[in-house]
């Protein structure tokens, strides 16, 4: 048993020592996106949280029977070959995409199918600290910065307040506001879909439940973000140019962030006292 035990230390070590030097460029360039690039900052909390996430699952780990299967070694093969691709291309999302692939490889070649089925979650979640390629990005944000500057011009009207649309840019009487990339929403998306994955995840054991609760984090993220789009042009209107500006602006960034975890939490609250725990499985 003792063998056994040693034997699996040694296979972690290599494993994560191979790995380190393998992707270490790759884990650098991802710290670098991280600090300069506050759509992804909250990167820096995916993999402590990871880990937190495979810690409590280790006797799960312990107990499943270890069946190394060679099939995880097609996958390391496959993930080894997106990096060269990647590395060769010049192609980032590849290099970092093919982290998780042969993380899950490694993991099926030297445990097996059931250890993979205890770490799936903590893995799948190393997802959402990896950028988007630019052209998905792109795809995402302009859309994001029109129904904010609708959703804007909308509550500007029913608040009696003279207002002009084009495209992403509402004019107004005092000034103009300009829906950016950076105020599309797309940040708080994806802090709100990350945090909405750990509350469903730490709050409700049914699945159907928390992939709800992930899933209303895009609605919830878009209306308060036009909420606060709304709420700058009235600002403006009433007290000058600066209200979008500056201190009230990024302010303003925090509070909506605020807003909208009180709505998913409240959302969820009354998801139970409509379908109660027990009336329901896991």
């Amino acid at each position: 048993m003792k063998s056994i035990a040693n034997r699996t230390v040694v296979l972690f070590t290599v494993l994560v020592l191979s790995f380190s030097v393998l992707y270490r460029d790759v884990f650098l360039k991802l710290v670098h996106d991280w600090s300069i690039d506050e759509n992804y900052s909250h990167g820096f909390l995916v993999i402590p949280i990871a880990l937190y996430l495979a810690w409590e699952r280790r006797k799960q780990f312990a107990k499943a029977v270890r069946q190394p299967s060679a099939v995880g070694l097609l996958i390391v093969v496959g993930g080894l070959a997106m990096l060269t691709a990647g590395v060769l291309g010049a192609e980032v999302f590849t290099t970092e995409i093919s982290m998780l692939a042969t993380l899950t490889g490694s993991l099926v070649f030297l445990f097996g199918w059931s250890h993979l089925r205890v770490m799936l979650f903590p893995i799948a979640f190393l997802i959402l600290m990896i950028p988007l390629p630019a052209i998905i990005f792109n795809q995402i944000t302009f859309p994001l910065q029109l129904l904010a500057s609708r959703f804007g011009e909308g509550t500007l009207q029913m608040a009696g307040i003279p207002v002009l649309r084009e495209g992403n840019v509402i004019h107004l009487a005092t000034t103009t506001l300009a829906v950016t990339e950076a105020c599309s929403g797309v940040r708080s998306l994806t802090s709100l879909l990350t945090l909405g994955i750990l509350y469903g995840y730490f709050v409700d054991s049914r699945t159907w439940v928390r992939l709800l609760i992930a899933g209303l984090t895009v609605p919830v993220a878009v209306v308060t973000n036009g909420m606060r789009v709304a709420g700058t042009g009235i600002g403006a209107h009433y007290f000058g140019a600066a209200v979008a500006e500056g201190f009230f602006h990024e302010f303003s960034g925090w509070l909506i962030f605020v807003s909208a975890t009180v709505i998913l939490f409240g959302l969820h609250r009354g998801l139970v006292l409509v379908v109660p725990k027990w009336q329901t499985g896991s």
